[in-house]
């Protein structure tokens, strides 16, 4: 199907874009050598580039911004029902009024049109589960507000998704594989096989590369994902799921490593977004994130940073390929006011692991912006 869109432009926002003004800019850990081809201000492979003087994107607080949300669910066609929080009857607005702010240096606004001018022609994929639905959506709909009149063909699909703005040629696209690794059908059922990656056929050819995974490692019961595990040559019926985590993200580390040439590739890892469903976890244990309708202040969470992150930076410094880090975990874990929790057209219940659109993913992809354009 297509559209015509005809939306309100957001107004690019003219910023400085070399990395040399500390004033103004965050600047690469000059013993990153390999960050010179692709910058990340929180490191790349994981590595901390908080110095002194220096910036890290990452690190700052929210504030509200009156000028917020970027796009209105009504108008933007992407939107899934289980993240479109104000269709499906939450009552309150303010949580689509708050903006990140780095400690100290700019975040610059997203601008859909010229997003599309530096990437015309280019194949974008996002690779992941249902986390990376909420970015490409959250993408798709920023670019569309931005432009006007522009020719949009959109599918979506149970594991290929694609919106293509034509007049650009630009194709964004979602590859659904939530661990990443194959699941493999076997005579005993479904078996997730840490070292086996055959689905990576479908992410060659890219311009950019976004991955995401972690929520499926540990679901249990009925919604998880297989029946059993192959461990090299065991097959098991459980593991430690943070140890079968790390075999897993080491299979994809080596899998990039083999095939991504970067002078043609850009990757990028979406981090590790967080679940509010345990109030402790911000002290307030008889809380979770229904009801809750602003972000914590400051730029602590009580509970810390999950297991995960630790396994994923790990992973990420052993790495030859140089990756970009979004990382997004603490400033995600401030805003467990963000989710649809009843407020979603997909999922019964209270829902405080997938994020309201317009809401957090599009922070997420204003980084990604930032990260093309400094």
């Amino acid at each position: 199907m297509e559209w015509n869109a005809k939306n309100i432009s957001v107004p690019s926002i003219k910023w400085v874009s070399t990395l040399f003004l500390l004033s103004l800019f965050c600047l690469l850990n000059p013993h990153q050598a390999r960050a010179a081809k692709f910058p990340s201000v929180s490191g790349l492979r994981g590595k901390e580039s908080v110095v002194s003087n220096r910036c890290n994107l990452f690190m700052g607080s929210w504030v509200v911004d009156p000028s917020y949300p970027l796009y209105n669910s009504s108008t933007c066609p992407f939107i899934d029902p289980e993240f479109d929080c104000q269709k499906y009857g939450r009552p309150d607005k303010q949580y689509l009024k708050y903006a990140w702010k780095p400690d100290s240096c700019a975040l610059p606004r997203f601008d859909g049109a010229d997003f599309l001018k530096r990437l015309r022609g280019k194949k974008i994929m996002f690779v992941g589960d249902s986390l990376s639905l909420n970015m490409w959506e959250s993408l798709s709909c920023m670019i569309h507000t931005s432009v006007r009149n522009t020719k949009i063909s959109f599918s979506m699909n149970k594991s290929l998704s694609t919106a293509t703005f034509q007049d650009y040629g630009l194709t964004i696209q979602l590859y659904r594989t939530p661990y990443l690794v194959d699941i493999i059908s076997e005579k005993v059922g479904l078996v997730l096989t840490l070292d086996s990656i055959v689905a990576g056929n479908a992410w060659k050819g890219m311009d950019m590369l976004i991955f995401n995974s972690w929520h499926w490692w540990i679901h249990t019961g009925k919604s998880q994902g297989w029946d059993y595990i192959r461990d090299g040559p065991n097959l098991v019926k459980d593991m430690d799921r943070l140890e079968a985590y790390n075999k897993g993200l080491t299979t994809w580390a080596k899998w990039i490593d083999r095939n991504v040439d970067t002078t043609k590739t850009k990757v990028f890892f979406q981090g590790i977004s967080p679940t509010h469903y345990q109030g402790k976890d911000w002290n307030q244990p008889k809380r979770s994130c229904h009801g809750e309708v602003q972000p914590l202040p400051g730029s602590t969470y009580p509970a810390g940073l999950p297991p995960a992150t630790t396994i994923l930076n790990n992973v990420l410094k052993k790495m030859n390929t140089p990756i970009y880090l979004l990382d997004i975990t603490l400033l995600s874990q401030l805003r467990k006011d963000a989710h649809p929790s009843a407020y979603s057209g997909d999922h019964s219940g209270n829902d405080c692991s997938h994020w309201c659109l317009p809401g957090l993913p599009d922070t997420w992809n204003q980084l990604l912006y930032a990260a093309l354009t400094t």
